[in-house]
């Protein structure tokens, strides 16, 4: 099942790029990029009017050129905007918080969930929803204290934080330490420099880099 796939890629990946462009095309080209640097699964936050439609345009992309490609969708706050996104191919929703009726919509149509929580009491409720995966957002204001604290609590959950989430060996190498499984790679990977510059060459070497080192954290 694809939920069962996405919960072994997105730790073997160790990263997850998550990226807005209101213009269709140069969405597209981040995705590309991010696909030529060996990335195989990638959020796309839904935070401007364009999302849908560049999503939509994104995912025929996929299907016809990148078919090992999982296009998740970020930013999903209730159960209705879910379904629009389910409807348009998504391969599995994340919320910035614990949303219930995401969580149906999500469960009804046998995809995976991802919630974000930033509270023992959020997590716990996120689990007993049925979580299988818990967005630790924000990130940087949680803190790799608070997942190294919290992990034996939860074993049979994963843990991502996204949010502040920075490229140095050093930060990454901390959130694995505390007990992480991924980390959510925003604005400090797919920078607006990066984008509005089409620094494609720049956005690739870097991709590789936090790979290699959260290749070397692993081991």
């Amino acid at each position: 099942m694809k939920k069962d796939v996405l919960l072994q890629l997105i730790p073997q990946q160790g990263m997850l790029p998550l990226y807005f462009n209101k213009d269709t095309q140069t969405s597209i080209e981040l995705l590309k990029t991010l696909y030529s640097a060996g990335i195989r699964t990638v959020e796309y936050t839904n935070r401007g009017e364009a999302a849908l439609t560049n999503f939509k345009a994104m995912k025929k992309v996929c299907e016809a050129e990148m078919k090992d490609m999982y296009l998740g969708v970020g930013t999903i706050k209730n159960g209705e905007m879910a379904q629009t996104f389910i409807d348009a191919g998504c391969d599995y929703i994340i919320c910035p918080g614990l949303v219930e009726s995401v969580a149906n919509v999500a469960d009804a149509n046998n995809m995976l969930w991802v919630p974000g929580c930033m509270t023992p009491t959020e997590i716990i409720a996120a689990e007993t929803l049925g979580a299988k995966m818990v967005k630790l957002f924000p990130g940087n204001i949680i803190g790799m204290a608070f997942m190294s604290a919290v992990k034996e609590l939860f074993p049979n959950l994963l843990f991502m934080p996204t949010g502040g989430v920075d490229t140095t060996k050093e930060n990454i190498e901390g959130w694995f330490k505390a007990g992480v499984c991924a980390v959510g790679m925003g604005s400090k990977l797919v920078s607006k420099e990066v984008m509005a510059e089409k620094k494609y060459d720049w956005l690739i070497a870097e991709t590789k880099k936090v790979q290699a080192i959260i290749n070397e954290c692993k081991k």
